[in-house]
């Protein structure tokens, strides 16, 4: 191997940067190991509600510490920013896809017009939307067009008011549709970046939201989020934008001198109290200071002004700036009851609310809104028509909004008499106020307006954005959830890790035990590309998941695969004569075309799943991608530096132990010979797995046809079938099955799967509670049965929820993701080899291997003692199968190649079959490595993945089976239907 110096010198660099990407996760493990331990060390766990003081004090405790250097400079909150992201199964938390409502936006745009033609054709879409792929907006102008003499541009639809500036009267449907597709855009748009905002606001670490393509659905991925209800009602919530009258700062002086002795006075008689367990966060404070110096908060003698950064300017709108971590402790205080008693007139409606921050603030600004009885701004959001980011006279950066006639009126208003009283008029979104301006030039009229600050290009885009939100007030509908509680995700990060030992540890020995001091440097390859794929998914941001565990130990299979493909050459070079260095090179050069075409074809197949998937899918192939890479530099350069390094100190390196040496040579079995035996015995399978599915079918998951699933824990064994029968009473439809031990089940219901909202959300969890309650403890509440609540034991653990709409999409992606692959891998094979025999016998082997897998999960699935569910985690499988199966038929057909290159003068079968035998080593050592880590993972792995690993172990004895006995004889058959026709019009041309 030439420049070895440079692949050592990059193999070193490369292993120090994985390492230090890691070692940021290590660091944020182990501070947060020692605030668990200190949470648990003083608060013990007889006392009342003690997981939320534990969790309480383990995070006063790591943001006490947060900003202090744990080593070389890195702090826990930095460490934090770069850990390796842990998923939903792995951590627990919330993933949902949510559905803006281009209904309603295209109901704004017409001003909620009663026009026969634009309703008729919306009831159009919402049908054929429940059947179709396509959007709603094309949905809708395709039902529109079909209405006789029905104009988009009609002054009752959108030829209106609001958009006359762009839509006039005149336009004909092709001319009006881009316009209202681009508004639906900016819409959805301003939709995503208020819910980006109110997710950066509510706390959790490494959150998600993404777009999906042009569909109005948005994926929001909260790891570690615990306050499910919460969450839900915080997306699906319509964005308020207000505009408020706001107080001046002196205006308040009083009241926080009263309110700050009020307070010490609070503080004074709490003390003298001797039960504190009845005033959690005192207990929290009093156990922090008895804690070492690194975590010691100061007695606060002024509780609120020992709080204040800063209080606001004479006569300006901010009160007062505190700490962005101390928002949450003012807000406690400025709504007690007794504080608020003391504001007079006026002032007792005030709305105390906080400025916008961004992530590197450290300060928020305090405001007090001007409200009233009625708690009713002077004017919402729901007037603004547009907003937009420009510059004022002086180049400035500005935000120009124009409303509507109603609007303009009542902002009229407002400006009059905040220019009267020389003060503000605070724009208010979700309870934040973005700007507070003031009016300059008199009373603003016509509903033009520009609000200038000191904004940067960006914070004016948001401003805007979140403006252009107020205007149109499409809600969001959950299509689509998984919520995993915490203690699953411990289990599935136990379960994932002790898989992967024990797979990693069989796999060591394994190739110790056949290849002796050869198998010892291919181990440390194997574990230099684990280092390497852990350090790439740290440094890339990805996100570790359940199935990514299973991704990266099935590289183990493949990484073992290119060592065995390489050893087994350079056995056959020893076996020719030739010298160890001469053996050593001639074998990892032949065995690089096989390499690379294997692992090519397991590549496509990867990213097909990269592309399609989505979540735990998504986070498999990425690992897979990674690992396929990783595995492919450490087969073919850090094994050959060990082994070349041996050879040099002049010592002998076997490729074999004394078990076994000449294991598998000289094989001469007639494989063509049997095809016809084999071809019977795979029709008969193929007709029995045909039979089965149309019959029996399979069991689809919710993923593909909609509904809510619910994994529910017991304390003691119970029995499915009675739970079924009590929730079939209950619900009308639902399925009970045992799930992992015999006291958690997994239940299954489509009732009201129709509806949307937290509401039904709410009142099926309460349903289920009551109808199982007689299997629950007394005691059990239903806050702690309900999922995401704490760290429990028993309850739901985990609930997906998809609508009928997405499960139709994601049965359409699954079907076009195994028919992308296999025409993928077609035209690959075929401009690989050259021949459409090769792709054509890939391909019949391929799609004998899918029949089968569908056929056994179609026979089984009904007694089988885990779920085998058809969902997205299966047609993953199912993809891994394909790339799987190819790997290895291409490495036969490559060896067939060559043979035919090497032996022009032997017939087809004999080179056929010598090829095949030449391969059996190789092709059962891989099987057996890549069977053995997928068992463990099928055992220890956990329940959750258990039904994926079952139809990856079908796929490998299938995909091997077919490699030899379907596809080499399907390639061999046309190859001779081939020639015979050849022959045929040879003989044709010499009779003629």
């Amino acid at each position: 191997m030439q420049n070895k110096g440079i692949v050592k010198v990059f193999a070193i660099l490369f292993g120090l940067v994985c390492i230090y990407q890691l070692s940021f996760t290590f660091i944020a493990n182990n501070v947060e190991k020692d605030a668990e331990a200190f949470a648990e060390q003083k608060i013990s766990s007889d006392q009342e509600n003690y997981i939320t003081l534990r969790e309480r004090a383990e995070q006063r405790y790591l943001d006490s510490i947060g900003g202090e250097e744990v080593i070389a400079g890195i702090t826990y909150n930095t460490a934090k920013d770069k850990e390796l992201n842990k998923g939903l199964d792995l951590k627990g938390g919330i993933n949902v896809i949510l559905q803006i409502s281009v209904k309603d936006i295209l109901r704004e745009l017409a001003n909620n017009t009663k026009d026969p033609a634009f309703n008729q054709a919306l009831a159009k879409a919402d049908e054929e939307q429940k059947k179709s792929q396509e959007n709603y907006v094309d949905l809708f102008f395709e039902a529109f067009e079909n209405i006789p003499d029905a104009k988009l541009a009609s002054p009752d639809i959108f030829a209106n008011k609001n958009l006359s500036d762009e839509i006039n009267f005149e336009m004909s449907n092709d001319e009006v549709k881009p316009i209202i597709r681009r508004k639906i855009d900016e819409s959805i748009t301003s939709a995503f970046e208020v819910l980006r905002k109110r997710i950066d606001k509510f706390g959790v670490t490494q959150p998600n939201i993404q777009r999906l393509g042009n569909s109005g659905r948005i994926l929001v991925e909260l790891p570690g989020a615990k306050e499910i209800d919460r969450v839900k009602g915080l997306l699906q919530s319509t964005a308020q934008l207000e505009f408020w009258h706001v107080y001046k700062s002196n205006e308040f002086q009083n009241f926080f001198v009263q309110a700050n002795n009020m307070l010490k006075d609070m503080v004074a008689q709490k003390e003298e109290k001797a039960d504190t367990t009845s005033a959690e966060a005192d207990e929290i404070d009093a156990l922090l200071e008895s804690a070492d110096d690194s975590t010691e908060v100061a007695e606060q003698n002024n509780p609120l002004f020992d709080l204040m950064v800063q209080p606001g300017f004479q006569g300006g709108p901010i009160l007062a700036t505190f700490k962005v971590g101390d928002t949450a402790q003012v807000n406690e205080y400025l709504n007690n009851s007794q504080v608020r008693g003391l504001l007079t007139g006026d002032q007792r409606y005030a709305k105390f609310v906080w400025g916008k921050t961004s992530e590197d603030d450290e300060v928020a600004e305090l405001y007090a809104l001007k409200g009233n009885r009625q708690n009713e701004p002077p004017l919402s959001g729901s007037v603004i028509t547009d907003a937009m980011q420009t510059y004022d006279q002086v180049g400035r950066i500005a935000v120009s909004m124009q409303m509507n006639g109603k609007g303009a009126k009542s902002w009229e208003d407002m400006t009059a008499y905040a220019f009267e009283n020389q003060s503000q008029i605070a724009i208010v979104l979700d309870n934040i106020v973005y700007s507070a301006p003031g009016v300059s030039s008199g009373p603003i009229s016509g509903g033009r307006s520009e609000i200038t600050g000191d904004f940067s290009i960006t914070e004016g885009q948001d401003l805007a954005n979140v403006l252009r939100a107020g205007k149109l007030p499409a809600s969001a509908d959950i299509i689509q959830s998984e919520v995993v509680g915490p203690s699953l995700g411990q289990e599935a990060i136990d379960s994932g890790v002790m898989s992967f030992a024990i797979a990693l540890v069989l796999v060591l020995l394994w190739m110790i035990f056949y290849y002796g001091k050869a198998g010892i440097f291919a181990d440390i390859a194997l574990v230099v590309n684990i280092l390497f794929i852990f350090g790439i998914l740290a440094g890339l941001g990805a996100v570790l998941t359940l199935p990514g565990i299973a991704g990266i130990v099935l590289t183990i299979g493949i990484s073992v695969d290119a060592n065995v493909l390489i050893f087994e050459r350079i056995r056959e070079e020893y076996a020719k004569g030739k010298l160890q260095k001469d053996a050593i090179r001639d074998g990892f050069n032949n065995a690089l075309s096989s390499i690379l075409d294997a692992n090519i074809t397991t590549g496509l197949t990867g990213l097909i799943l990269l592309v399609l998937g989505t979540g735990p899918i998504k986070g498999f192939a990425t690992t897979l991608l990674i690992g396929i890479a990783t595995s492919l530099f450490t087969a073919i350069f850090i094994t050959r530096l060990f082994i070349d390094g041996y050879g040099k100190k002049g010592k002998n390196l076997d490729f074999s132990t004394s078990m076994t040496k000449g294991l598998f040579a000289n094989l001469g079995i007639n494989f063509l010979g049997k095809r016809k035996t084999f071809y019977i015995v795979s029709g008969i399978f193929i007709l029995v797995s045909l039979g089965s599915l149309f019959t029996q079918g399979l069991n689809q998951g919710v993923d593909f046809v909609g509904g809510r699933s619910y994994t529910i824990r017991f304390t003691e064994p119970v029995n499915p079938t009675q739970i079924e029968s009590d929730l079939v009473a209950e619900f009308g439809s639902a399925d009970a099955k045992t799930f992992g031990g015999a006291n958690q089940i997994k239940v299954t219901t489509k009732y009201k799967v129709d509806e949307e909202g937290t509401e039904i959300d709410n009142e099926i969890q309460q349903k289920l509670y009551s109808s199982l309650q007689s299997y629950l403890p007394a005691d059990l509440t239903y806050e702690d049965f309900s999922v995401g609540e704490g760290e429990r034991e028993i309850g739901i653990m985990q609930s997906i929820k998809v609508g009928p709409s997405i499960a139709d999409d994601i049965k359409q992606a699954s079907i076009w993701a195994v028919l992308g692959s296999l025409l993928v891998i077609f035209l690959y094979i075929l401009l690989r080899f050259r021949k459409y025999q090769f792709s054509l016998g890939a391909v019949v082997a391929v799609i004998h291997d899918v029949l089968i897998v569908l056929g056994v999960f179609s026979l089984t699935y009904k007694f089988m003692p885990f779920n085998m569910e058809i969902d997205q985690a299966f047609i993953a499988a199912i993809l891994t199968v394909v790339g799987y199966s190819l790997n290895d038929t291409v490495v036969i057909f490559d060896r067939i190649r060559e043979f035919f290159n090497e032996h022009p003068g032997w017939t087809q079968k004999d080179a056929i079959n010598a090829a095949i035998n030449s391969t059996v080593s190789r092709t059962l050592n891989t099987s057996m490595t890549t069977l053995v880590v997928l068992l463990a993972i099928f055992i220890f792995g956990g329940e959750s993945i258990r039904g994926f690993m079952f139809a990856l172990i079908v796929g490998v004895i299938v995909g091997t089976y077919s490699s030899i006995f379907v596809a080499t004889p399907v390639t061999y058959d046309t190859f001779n239907k081939q020639q015979e026709k050849k022959k045929l019009k040879q003989k044709e041309q010499t009779v003629a």
